[in-house]
């Protein structure tokens, strides 16, 4: 009988929430063909009794939950987690995204059920939670650290980190992946009246950590020729959203968020450039979409994105840094087919789902075995 294992911690399947969710989808699609017995808890809005169905070969757990934001994630985990306690069986394992309710944790920990746990970067770092939430985030990542068989760094920094306080036999790095991108529509460039190839790009949250502001303002310095699209919720009911609007030239476009991920990876397949301003977290997904889609990069400079997008890729520091970045970069065509040559042998080498499904297999296994389990080595479509 195949083993199973119980996907917990996202919103569910099909994906249409964020990177958890992506990822999550992804694996599982991979451990069903490998011949895993897959389930995976989703959230529903509202108030109804928990169903089961099926989704491309998968089980779906469907668990309501009337609470919105924090509280409702708290509340469809905990209820996650006692359902699947009640569901395990001697050789099921767990795979647990983030630690935000690691407290929770403790919980299968005390009942021997083996959990892998994605960490999910040092969250708790981040300045714009504020000291309450920044606690609470710090001592849930204990707890997940500490009864975790396996903590998934999705980056050798965050890997580093968790090897300083939890050790280093349980931590392996695995990273966010993509799909490849080698073809795509100019419906949505041309939509926003942008010419295939003549415009950058910015997708990420309109937050101070994602260097939005110096981006904008180290393009609008100068006449650049070309466009960029900053890709977010722009709006002038927010104070740093409202400085990235009036810092813009003519030259930056402001489309709004788009969730259409077809119109998105479109969207990056046509763009000349990739900027992508993040100074904090592991491996951020919007850069590695941005590789599979062969994009030229120029990242803000930090172990973080240098050892994503690879030494063949531009860097700055701030403003003015990128101001002269982008003078290089936007004249010479050339280099920038170069650069993007580089992103997309970097995307293979490390970022495709078949690489990371195969990683986050044997993580399951090891914890399993870990258990004192002896898991049946599952080959494709056992």
């Amino acid at each position: 009988m195949a083993s199973t294992v119980r996907i917990l911690g996202t919103h569910g399947v099909p994906a249409n929430y964020g990177g958890f969710e992506t990822a999550a989808e992804n694996i599982a699609l991979h451990l069903r063909d490998r011949g895993w017995s897959v389930d995976v808890y989703c959230q529903l809005p509202g108030v109804g009794r928990t169903k089961n169905d099926e989704w491309n070969g998968i089980a779906r757990t469907l668990i309501h939950e009337p609470k919105e934001g924090w509280r409702g994630t708290a509340a469809f985990d905990l209820t996650s987690i006692r359902h699947a306690m009640a569901m395990h069986r001697p050789g099921d394992v767990w795979l647990t995204f983030g630690y935000n309710t690691g407290v929770y944790d403790v919980l299968p920990r005390l009942r021997g059920i083996p959990n892998v746990i994605n960490m999910d970067g040092m969250e708790w770092t981040r300045k714009r939670w504020g000291p309450l939430k920044q606690g609470i985030l710090l001592g849930n990542e204990r707890c997940a650290g500490w009864v975790g068989d396996v903590l998934i760094a999705d980056h050798p920094v965050i890997a580093e980190y968790l090897q300083r306080h939890f050790g280093r036999r349980r931590v392996q790095t695995i990273t966010y992946g993509a799909h490849e991108v080698t073809r795509a529509a100019t419906d949505a460039a041309t939509e926003l009246g942008l010419t295939p190839g003549r415009y950058g790009i910015v997708v990420c949250r309109p937050i101070p950590e994602n260097s939005v502001l110096e981006i904008v303002r180290a393009w609008s310095a100068e006449v650049r020729g070309m466009p960029i699209v900053v890709v977010g919720p722009y709006g002038p009911d927010d104070a740093y959203q409202a400085q990235v609007m009036a810092a813009a030239s003519a030259e930056v476009v402001f489309p709004g968020a788009i969730f259409d991920q077809e119109r998105l990876r479109s969207l990056r397949f046509h763009a000349a450039v990739y900027v992508h301003g993040h100074t904090v977290g592991g491996t951020n997904p919007s850069l590695v979409e941005a590789m599979a889609a062969g994009n030229p990069v120029i990242a803000h400079d930090n172990r973080y994105n240098r050892w994503v997008a690879g030494g063949e890729n531009a860097y700055f520091t701030d403003t003015e840094s990128l101001r002269r970045v982008l003078r290089g970069v936007l004249s010479d065509e050339d280099r920038r087919r170069r650069m993007g040559a580089a992103s997309r042998r970097r995307f293979r080498d490390e970022f495709t789902w078949s690489r990371i499904g195969g990683q986050y297999e044997q993580a399951l296994l090891g914890a399993l075995e870990r258990r004192g389990h002896v898991p049946q080595r599952i080959g494709a479509n056992a």
